[in-house]
C-alpha cells in the first residue's frame, strides 16, 4: 500500500509531504495505481522548479519499498507569488492523490496532519 502523508505548518500551508510503500495493484511495469501517484508526484516536484522557481529538499530510498520526502522552506526568502504557485502545485497533488484514493481504497491511503 502508498501511504501518502502532508503536513501542513500553523497558517495552514502545506509544507512538506511523504510517500512510501508500494500500491501492488497489478503486476510490475502494469501497477496503474504506482504510476498514476509517481506521475503525481514527480510533476508537481518538477513544476515547483519550473513554475514557482523554488527547489525542495528531496529524499528518496527506492531500496526499502519505495520513498519520497519532499519539504520547502517556507520563509521570507519566498516572494509571495513563489509561494501561492507552490501552494496551488501541493494542493493539487494531494487533491490528485485523494482523487486515485476514493476508487483505490485498497492500494492508497491519504492524510494530513498538522506540525506544532
Amino acid at each position: 500500500m502508498i501511504k501518502g502523508t502532508f503536513t501542513r505548518n500553523q497558517a495552514g500551508l502545506i509544507s512538506e509531504f511523504t510517500l512510501t510503500g508500494h500500491a501492488e495493484a497489478g503486476p510490475y511495469g502494469s501497477d496503474i495505481v504506482c504510476a498514476a501517484v509517481s506521475a503525481l508526484a514527480i510533476s508537481t516536484v518538477n513544476s515547483l522548479d519550473a513554475l514557482a522557481g523554488v527547489i525542495p529538499n528531496i529524499e528518496t530510498n527506492d531500496d526499502e519499498g519505495g520513498y519520497l520526502h519532499v519539504s520547502m522552506e517556507i520563509n521570507d526568502s519566498l516572494t509571495q507569488e513563489q509561494m501561492n504557485i507552490s501552494q496551488i502545485l501541493l494542493e493539487h497533488l494531494l487533491l490528485g492523490l485523494q482523487s486515485i484514493e476514493k476508487d483505490y481504497l485498497d492500494f492508497i491511503e491519504v492524510q494530513t496532519q498538522s506540525k506544532p
